[in-house]
């Protein structure tokens, strides 16, 4: 299950405007979700994304629903690109991550429509 946290806010640093090509003035909007498998967290991601560069009908789905974010966006058709992956934990990331990838999805353009720190715990290594 998903679990977004709809009151959650986390400033962007100035590595993830680069990252998504915008600069201090352009607005984005931050989406912190956990998904579960019952109460165990499996991974907690922090997404920051570029509200100009979707639909009305996008940035209305990520305010109002657990729709995964790749799921609201995929008629962008859009990549993904692998910024960093590294093993244990991060600064960034809850206690109990044993994982993390940092990615940006990218327009057929080029243009950055998303940063994604994604912490995968645990809970994903159990029998």
């Amino acid at each position: 299950m998903a679990e977004a946290d709809p009151a959650a806010r986390e400033a962007a640093t100035p590595a993830i405007r680069a990252a998504l090509g915008v600069g201090q003035d352009e607005p984005l909007a931050f989406r912190h979700v956990r998904l579960r498998c019952g109460a165990a967290v499996l991974s907690d991601a922090k997404n920051w994304y570029v509200p100009a560069r979707l639909t009305p009908a996008m940035n209305t789905a990520l305010e109002t629903t657990r729709i995964p974010f790749g799921t609201v966006v995929r008629a962008l058709g859009f990549r993904r690109e692998r910024l960093e992956s590294s093993r244990g934990g991060a600064a960034e990331c809850p206690a109990g991550t044993v994982l993390v990838h940092k990615a940006v999805l990218r327009l057929a353009d080029g243009r950055g429509i998303s940063f994604v720190t994604e912490c995968y715990t645990r809970a994903n290594l159990a029998p």
